[in-house]
């Protein structure tokens, strides 16, 4: 399902919308939308070999593994909410160091869920506290060879994003 899906009125004004699934427009007062992919950056916390990852305490994938991070606001600096996201999950401060890529996804396990552009990079703890917080219910520090199994994973994207840490490692 697109993002746009279901979309017949103009949230400004309340004319009909015409268009199509990447572009919907109002001709009575010029409203534009276009469909994205949600932007979102995520860190993997490396130490001494060993990676940070965060329990999700809400759906989806409550209870599965993830890499902490989260959506960016809009306008948002990605680097500015990467800290901000891991700030806020775990509470630690970091600074980013490696950008690792991007991985496509979606915000859920279905088709109907929200499409994510993830940009990943791997940071450094410089201060804080690690403490569970916000969406999360349980930090924990995964050696390589200690990575959860891809079924404990949430998300299309972490495992993927996991591997390309662990073979860089190899």
């Amino acid at each position: 399902m697109g993002e746009l899906d279901g979309w017949r009125l103009c949230p400004r004004c309340g004319a009909e919308l015409g268009g199509d699934a990447a572009r919907l427009a109002c001709d009575a007062c010029g409203f534009i939308v276009y469909a994205s992919s949600k932007p979102t950056a995520g860190a993997l916390c490396v130490d001494n070999g060993r990676v940070l990852l965060a329990r999700r305490a809400h759906p989806p994938f409550q209870g599965f593994w993830g890499i902490p991070g989260g959506f960016l606001d809009e306008g948002e600096d990605p680097l500015d909410g990467l800290r901000r996201e891991l700030r806020e999950e775990t509470g630690l401060e970091v600074e980013p160091q490696r950008f690792l890529g991007i991985w496509m996804d979606r915000y859920g396990g279905d088709s109907t869920a929200e499409a994510t552009l993830n940009l990943y990079w791997t940071a450094q703890v410089v201060g804080g506290e690690a403490a569970p917080a916000d969406d999360v219910s349980e930090l924990r520090w995964f050696g390589r060879d200690e990575l959860p199994a891809a079924d404990e994973l949430a998300f299309e994207n972490v495992p993927l994003v996991l591997a390309a840490w662990r073979n860089e490692h190899s």
